[in-house]
């Protein structure tokens, strides 16, 4: 009996950082639609100044549950600058949680207000966070023979264009790493075989599309390209089989005790610029990524495993950083949930920004 409380107790460690993560989401974009508003009449920097700071606030409250909440470890390998600039980010893909790895990296820039991200296009219909994500620049597309290049262009150069400061994540696989779908992992592998390209074990093969056009459209934009390979500790099995890679809730129940985060900063001169060869040079990163990887889970030295080469910095966020901003969003969530008008409004915040964003994102891109 005991140890069933015990374990269900543990079990709910997910139950505050998602009710908080969640609660605050009406509270948040109330405040950002009041802005939208009343920098209707502004130029597009200030609304985007400020649409960046509150983006920050929110953020830094994921953060607070996902750094120092959970106590995990950060090591951090390569060449992170310490100062922001506008680059395009790639990294493999494995789990929700790499999502906040970019957001890990930016705020140790100071530039967290500063991420947007290329969605897949199903992702535009969650409540109140797709519609959000689309007005702070981020770009959903379709894969394959539906991707619209046009509509990917034309965002960006509207982004470029109010001089957007740019943090743009692309995962260029275009779906996740799952050992426990291996038709995927295959299907991955004959593709490369088929094409000529080296076949890879701890990546699938890149998708090039998104990663050309954001490229060519910002060459002259960007300061440089940060290819991010990701490994959490804990994802391999006891016949050292890799097994899946942590979901959000089981981050947050702390399942993961380390990530591991090696960044390769790329100058855009070093990039070609025709698709083709773009194509190939994409894989070659994927290559040196799954060469990265194959060390990490499968070095025949056990001293080798779980830690990429080179020197490493564990990298602990400071609760200054995170805690003002839970402490800012978490007091406005409670103060308008203490009174009846203020609940209605909460309530109807989800129900009709739900209705609206749906709405404008079937519409608009």
């Amino acid at each position: 009996m005991l140890l069933s409380l015990v374990l269900h107790t543990y079990s709910m460690r997910y139950v505050l950082p998602a009710a908080v993560m969640m609660g605050t989401a009406p509270t948040y974009v109330l405040a950002w639609g009041a802005w939208r508003l009343l920098s209707a009449v502004l130029p597009a920097r200030f609304y985007r100044e400020v649409d960046d700071r509150l983006y920050t606030i929110y953020q830094s409250m994921v953060l607070f549950f996902f750094e120092n909440y959970t106590g995990v470890q950060v090591i951090i390998y390569g060449d992170l600058p310490k100062n922001k600039e506008n680059v395009i980010y790639l990294s493999n893909h494995q789990c929700t949680v790499d999502w906040i790895i970019a957001d890990m990296l930016a705020i140790r820039q100071n530039a967290l207000g500063h991420v947007r991200y290329v969605l897949k296009d199903g992702l535009k219909w969650l409540p109140l966070y797709g519609w959000y994500f689309s007005q702070h620049g981020g770009v959903y597309v379709k894969r394959s023979a539906n991707f619209n290049e046009k509509e990917m262009r034309e965002k960006l150069q509207a982004q470029m264009k109010a001089e957007t400061p740019m943090y743009l994540v692309i995962f260029p696989e275009g779906t996740r790493y799952n050992p426990e779908i291996p038709k995927v992992i295959a299907d991955s592998q004959s593709f490369a075989e088929k094409e000529g390209l080296s076949v890879l074990k701890h990546v699938l093969t890149p998708r090039v599309k998104a990663t050309h056009v954001a490229v060519d459209t910002m060459k002259d934009y960007l300061d440089a390209v940060y290819d991010v390979t990701v490994a959490y500790e804990g994802t391999v099995d006891h016949k050292g089989q890799r097994k899946l890679a942590p979901s959000m809730t089981e981050f947050l129940c702390k399942e993961c005790p380390r990530v591991h985060i090696f960044i390769d900063r790329i100058e855009l001169k070093d990039i070609p610029e025709e698709q083709m060869y773009m194509r190939r040079w994409l894989h070659e990163r994927f290559e040196i990524k799954d060469k990265l990887l194959i060390e990490f889970y499968d070095a025949k030295d056990s001293k080798r495993r779980n830690k990429f080469p080179g020197k490493s910095v564990h990298s602990k966020l400071s609760l200054k950083k995170t805690l003002p901003s839970l402490l800012f969003l978490g007091g406005l969530t409670a103060s308008m949930l203490l009174t009846e008008s203020g609940r209605k409004l909460y309530v109807k915040t989800w129900i009709y920004g739900t209705l609206i964003g749906c709405l404008w994102v079937s519409i608009k891109p």
